[in-house]
């Protein structure tokens, strides 16, 4: 991007705009100068001390543009204050990895003169947006012009305009040239090698490239399960021996792969510095809302709102709407089973090639209908938490992937279950398997990549048409101007929150009934390649680019991947239990081998956990590297009160 220079000096330093700031086109002029102003003022006075500037009007100014976009920059020394003000980590001179502090800047490897380029800019931009979202309200009762929009001292400014409707939006810009060059190594051309973590890490931050690491682990660790799968397939896998032998390596593989990954995340995020990074203190949400009180915390007034009445609304309200939807989705499920009995007796009439084709169409039919009832859902419990009115970030999120697991867990797997052990139909459950997964994947590619390509490629071409009627810029660079209004009008990423939830349902797919399907894990392995390109495209090219966040692992997804092991020990005993070979063994009576079958998957469950304990979470030289940097900060506490006291003994000496 092209440097902007300072408001008000036409003969100073240049700056790179890191930040865009979009108001709503109604925004009060008086509104307007005042963030500026508190943007702009130091920080001793209240303000944020960064680079703000007003983005000039693009090409077609015949057609009305929303003049109220800005430009966000810093300093460099700004920006270095303020990753120690945020406590990121960097590699210090001896390999380790440590918090940033100014004091010690030159300790720290790769910083050379006054720091230029020490920090990338996806660290730049996460700086800006923690001083942005750390701008208070001083003695402003309301935004100026905006009677409506209430200010509360020492509360947060941005989130107040975001949640008024004043600020639209605010994203960080894409840098063209690094964007290229990550590309081209990412997805541009086709090759069988790992993906570039940390180059991904450095433009998009640590949470999206845990992502992206997660999804290679994953593929990864089904190519065993892929392997074995295809022989059973080819070579009559039928045979219920190799079906339970099957499903006691499901067992023992679902669980280390998830205790490994922890090592694998522990890994990335201490080589990433957020491993031992500790956690920033939580502002309310922008939508958060209450009657206005006093936090005993912070000793701030801030809107208040009664614990009580959210368990009400949470309890009499939002669990028993998931009831009624999974009401509906076990109704649903039993239309599918009728409309599959109706076209089995009519190939069962007369069996013809078309017949055929025929009892495929009901598992297709019920596979759309669920893909409609996940997304119908997804808005309800959007919808449902927001009026929950949680006040933290984490406990809306924790509630929304709550709601939303226990509906598609029960959505896609319920008929599987049914199939399994009501019905008993090991034909039709390979058969309603295979129709959901593939049917699923088709969706899914379309939904998440083709659609948001087709309409990015659609916007693309509109804004370049634009810019080619003033000069020809093929193959050239837009203009700032166009370039930050093309980005502005980009579909907004959302986080990696589907993204997990469809991973979550192919590991169930795959952990649960692939002894079953031993195709399953072939199809995910083709699914989870085609889905780092698909995803690595969109984050480069379809989506704005998101804020850098933190985080040292995959947060609560990976408690949801590991009560998804639990019920695969449940789910692979139980099919094990039902097969014929082992029912032999019992042939008199069914609650020895019902009591036998639970004892198994006791010890399984047993020997699971006990796994979960030896196997360390953190390898031990990253363990033994921790509790060094962890000695040497005690030490350094320990030495400045003696420091503190050999100053007053010197003084006292002088006087």
């Amino acid at each position: 991007l092209k440097g902007v220079l300072p408001p008000g000096d036409s003969s100073g330093p240049v700056w790179t705009p890191l930040v865009v700031l979009e108001l709503a086109s109604d925004t009060a002029e008086e509104a307007v100068t005042w963030l500026l102003r508190r943007i702009r003022d130091t920080q001793h006075n209240g303000g944020a001390d960064l680079l703000v500037e007003q983005l000039g009007l693009g090409v077609e100014t015949q057609k009305k543009q929303n003049p109220n976009l800005f430009l966000v920059g810093a300093s460099n020394q700004r920006l270095l204050a303020g990753a120690e003000d945020v406590g990121l980590f960097k590699e210090y001179s001896d390999g380790s990895m440590r918090g940033f502090t100014c004091a010690s800047k030159h300790n720290f490897k790769d910083f050379n003169g006054d720091g230029d380029g020490f920090l990338s800019m996806a660290e730049c931009q996460y700086i800006i947006k923690h001083e942005l979202d750390t701008l208070r309200a001083k003695d402003e009762t309301h935004v100026p012009g905006h009677s409506h929009a209430k200010l509360y001292p020492g509360k947060s400014i941005i989130r107040r305009l975001q949640s008024k409707g004043i600020l639209i939006q605010m994203f960080p810009l894409h840098e063209k040239e690094e964007l290229k060059r990550l590309s081209f190594s990412w997805f541009k051309k086709l090759k069988l090698s790992l993906q570039p973590l940390d180059d991904i890490r450095h433009y998009y931050g640590e949470g999206q490239a845990l992502y992206f690491g997660f999804l290679e682990y994953f593929t990864f660790a089904l190519v065993p399960m892929a392997l074995i799968g295809v022989p059973y397939f080819l070579f009559d896998w039928e045979d219920y021996d190799k079906y339970v032998i099957f499903a006691a390596f499901n067992l023992i593989w679902s669980t280390v792969i998830l205790e490994l990954w922890k090592r694998c995340s522990a890994s990335l995020a201490y080589r990433w510095g957020t491993l031992s990074r500790k956690k920033a203190f939580e502002e309310p949400r922008p939508g958060f809302h209450g009657v206005l009180g006093f936090n005993p915390v912070t000793g701030r007034e801030e809107p208040t709102y009664p614990t009580a009445k959210r368990h009400l609304r949470v309890y009499l309200v939002s669990v028993p709407f998931v009831l009624l939807c999974l009401y509906l989705s076990l109704y649903v499920m039993m239309i599918y089973f009728q409309m599959e009995g109706w076209v089995l007796s009519i190939h069962d009439e007369e069996p013809t090639f078309w017949t055929g084709i025929l009892l495929f169409i009901p598992s297709i039919i019920y596979a759309v209908v669920i893909e409609i009832m996940n997304l119908i859902y997804r808005y309800a419990a959007e919808f449902l938490t927001e009026w929950e009115n949680h006040r933290l970030e984490s406990s809306y999120q924790n509630h929304l992937v709550l709601k939303v697991l226990v509906f598609n867990f029960f959505n896609c797997f319920a008929s599987l279950f049914y199939i399994a052990f009501v019905m008993q139909d090991m034909v039709l459950l390979r058969q309603s398997l295979a129709t959901l997964l593939i049917t699923s994947q088709i969706l899914n590619q379309i939904m998440e990549s083709f659609l948001p390509y087709w309409l990015q490629r659609r916007r693309n071409k509109k804004m370049i048409r634009k810019v080619q009627k003033r000069a020809t810029l093929q193959d050239k660079e837009l203009p700032l101007e166009e370039q930050v209004r093309l980005e502005a009008d980009m579909s907004t990423y959302l986080g990696t929150f589907d993204d997990y939830l469809e991973l979550f349902l192919l590991f169930g797919y795959v952990s649960l009934f692939s002894c079953v399907y031993p195709l399953a894990a072939v199809l995910v392995v083709l699914n989870n390649i085609t889905e780092v390109y698909s995803d690595a495209f969109k984050m480069c090219h379809v989506f704005k680019r998101p804020f850098s966040e933190p985080a040292a692992n995959i947060g609560v997804w990976q408690l949801a991947f590991e009560a998804m092991c639990v019920i695969a020990v449940v789910t692979n005993c139980s099919l094990i239990g039902m097969s014929p070979q082992v029912k032999a063994y019992f042939p008199e009576s069914d609650t020895q081998l019902i009591l036998w079958t639970v004892a198994i998957e006791h010890c399984l469950l047993a020997i699971k956990f006990i796994l979960s304990f030896l196997i360390p979470d953190v390898p031990k030289q990253i363990q033994v590297k921790l509790a060094r940097l962890e000695f040497e900060s005690l030490e350094a506490l320990k030495k400045k009160p003696s420091l503190r006291n050999g100053k007053k003994h010197f003084i006292r000496g002088r006087i």
